[in-house]
Order: C-alpha cells, then sequence, then structure tokens
C-alpha cells in the first residue's frame, strides 16, 4: 500500500465513524472539497501537513489520534 492510500483510508473511515460526508468535512476544515476529492481519488498523491491538521481540527482530534491506526502501523510503504 502506498502512504497516500493509507491516508486516504483513514480520512473515509473517520468520517464513516462520525457520520460526515466528505463534502462537510472539506467545509469544517475550511478547505474546497474539490481538495478532499483530489486525495480520495488519488490526484494528490502527498497530502501535507497542513491538510492532515486541517482535517484533525475539524475533526476534534490530534494528529497522534490522526495516525494512530493498524495502517501506519509499518514503515513498508511503496513508494
Amino acid at each position: 500500500m502506498k502512504l497516500y492510500q493509507a491516508i486516504t483510508i483513514r480520512i473515509k473511515n473517520l468520517c464513516k465513524e462520525r457520520n460526515i460526508k466528505p463534502n462537510k468535512l472539506a467545509n469544517m476544515a475550511g478547505m474546497p472539497p474539490g481538495s478532499l476529492k483530489s486525495i480520495f481519488y488519488g490526484k494528490s498523491k502527498n497530502t501535507g501537513t497542513r491538510t492532515i491538521l486541517d482535517l484533525c481540527r475539524a475533526l476534534e482530534i490530534t494528529l497522534f489520534d490522526f495516525y494512530d491506526d493498524e495502517l501506519f502501523k509499518t514503515t513498508d510503504f511503496e513508494d
């Protein structure tokens, strides 16, 4: 799995857990919905730390909470 894919899965899972549509999350994070769609559809393969932080703030979680998931308990991400 590639890192950007793990990040996408994590964001989708957090949306599902909180029953939040991606467009609503984008608006809550102060970003255009198209930016989040780019992440979801693999067009954005290098999601910035700032973007993840904005999403975390919108979800009221820390960066630690975001990355504290089985998806990130490896360093064997594909290039």
